[in-house]
């Protein structure tokens, strides 16, 4: 740890030892009867600042701007556990639903950024917050990646196309060919067929924002972390009067394919887990839809 990385006043300092207490690795601890940041293996988590009744202690790794917002105003004050409206919070969740149908209105950029900082209020494993977002903020940014996306596909189902080749890797234990050949083949070509013949976009389906989720080199749970980031974004992009979809199929091309990646700017060493198409929803809905049945097991010991 940087000396200068985590400062603590200790005029204002009344050495209570809040901050030793919730300090996860050890950081901080009582001397002299005033905190000091005596350890090495802080991780910036940003617990010492915020439980601190002085406001003695400042985290120089926390950038301020990450949480001020472009698109509205929001409190400071911490919320205790049990101090918010469940019901409208299960609400919003049932509420947000999968966006197919956009209008061809854009989305400010300023909210796309705040979506942003909100996906990062998400936990990441050892606060590594190692995660990368990528906006595509125009549909000519989107059409483009979706010719790279659909390039990709193209090529895959070319190759699908040959019988010979799917049973022999099937028979030496590679059966991931045949299995995209019977379960996605038909349904990409024909959406292939469709984006030539008449434009249509059954991809993105005329979104007109795209933001990437992915991750840096180094994180203890990369996919986890920019997962929990995307719900986030999710949830707050219907809040802002957006809709949203993930595009699976985005992603898989960027896993199989590196060049598609890096035909928007992504460096090849870092690793995307989500694509969540944005715009506003050309879909009203009547009523919140229900789920499957699930059944929870129990271990008790």
């Amino acid at each position: 740890m940087e000396e200068n990385r985590i400062e603590i006043d200790r005029d204002l300092c009344n050495g209570c030892g809040l901050c030793a207490i919730v300090c996860p690795t050890g950081t901080i601890s009582l001397r002299g009867e005033k905190a000091t940041a005596s350890g090495g293996e802080s991780i910036f988590c940003g617990h010492c600042e915020a439980v601190c009744p002085q406001e003695a202690i400042r985290v120089h790794e926390i950038d301020e701007e990450m949480s001020q917002y472009k698109t509205f105003t929001t409190e400071k004050q911490w919320l205790p556990p049990g101090n918010y409206n469940t019901s409208l919070l299960v609400q919003l969740m049932a509420s947000r639903r999968s966006c197919r149908h956009f209008t061809d209105q854009p989305v400010e950029r300023a909210l796309l950024e705040d979506l942003m900082k909100i996906g990062i209020t998400a936990p990441s494993g050892t606060n590594s917050q190692a995660w990368t977002f990528t906006i595509l903020p125009q549909r000519k940014a989107v059409q483009a990646f979706a010719k790279h996306v659909a390039s990709f596909f193209e090529r895959l189902n070319a190759t699908a196309e040959k019988t010979l080749l799917r049973m022999f890797l099937k028979l030496i234990g590679k059966g991931e060919l045949d299995a995209y050949y019977r379960g996605y083949y038909r349904k990409v070509k024909e959406a292939l067929e469709e984006w030539h013949e008449s434009g249509k976009d059954r991809l993105f389906h005329g979104s007109t924002a795209v933001i990437l989720v992915g991750s840096k080199p180094g994180a203890s749970s990369p996919a986890e972390d920019a997962l929990l980031a995307t719900q986030n974004i999710l949830l707050a992009a219907h809040s802002m009067g957006l809709g949203s979809c993930l595009i699976g199929y985005a992603v898989a091309a960027m896993k199989k394919d590196p060049s598609v990646q890096r035909s928007i700017g992504i460096p090849a060493d870092e690793e995307i887990h989500a694509v969540v198409a944005l715009g506003y929803s050309d879909e009203v809905y009547q009523r919140i839809a229900g789920r499957k049945k699930v059944t929870p097991r129990y271990f008790e010991g």
